[in-house]
């Protein structure tokens, strides 16, 4: 009965969600911008380092550990070395979002590119493609769903991630979290989970019909 209730002891006082729709909203594009840009940048980032590796096999074992080592630290704990130095800013809550996102996105795409069937890069360099041209031609576009699973991963987690910034005053989903744990209030606390919850399962539907589109040919096989 309590969650049909509509007052401050109910799980959801929608009395209060309709008088607080603009920050609900404002949370939400900020934490749609915190994700959007973690990804984003680690992507950028990890995308050399994937290719390095593959360049360079000697590098794999530092470069994955190195990953895996930021991974494992707690955000909380990245946190308390940052805000000395960066202070209580975006980019204090962007620098550990994108850490945890290197392991996922360099390993996805590493194992992208080292699944293309060696008899294809035959036939690739049969047909005149070398280089960059067999790169961008054959193996990117044959990697495209294992690296794109990977951003998806990447995406899902960095969404349940951000919410930890509230600790540090960004402005997210966490913050509603964060304020209804605060004042044992459970309407901010259920919204801003089940808006977290909500935009994962957007992403993830999402970044599924992105994968469809740009690999037809995927879809046909199956």
């Amino acid at each position: 009965m309590r969650a049909l209730a509509n007052g401050p002891d109910s799980w959801i006082w929608w009395e209060w969600v309709g008088d607080h729709l603009d920050d609900i909203a404002a949370s939400t594009r900020e934490h749609v911008l915190l994700t959007a840009v973690s990804v984003g940048i680690g992507l950028v980032i990890s995308f050399p380092l994937a290719l390095a590796v593959r360049r360079w096999p000697a590098l794999s074992l530092p470069v994955l550990w190195a990953a895996g080592a930021m991974y494992a630290v707690p955000s909380l704990a990245l946190f308390g070395i940052l805000v000395p130095v960066t202070g209580l800013t975006r980019t204090t809550a962007v620098i550990p979002l994108v850490t945890y996102t290197l392991l996922i996105l360099v390993r996805n795409i590493v194992t992208g590119l080292d699944g293309v069937p060696r008899d294809v890069r035959e036939s690739a360099a049969g047909m005149g493609y070398t280089g960059t041209g067999r790169f961008l031609r054959v193996d990117l576009p044959l990697a495209v769903p294992t690296i794109l699973a990977g951003v998806r991963v990447a995406t899902v987690s960095t969404i349940a991630l951000v919410t930890v910034t509230a600790v540090i005053g960004q402005d997210s989903l966490g913050q509603l979290i964060l304020d209804g744990l605060n004042r044992d209030f459970r309407t901010p606390l259920v919204v801003g989970i089940g808006l977290t919850v909500a935009l994962a399962v957007t992403a993830e539907v999402a970044l599924l019909g992105v994968e469809r589109v740009v690999t037809p040919w995927a879809r046909r096989r199956r």
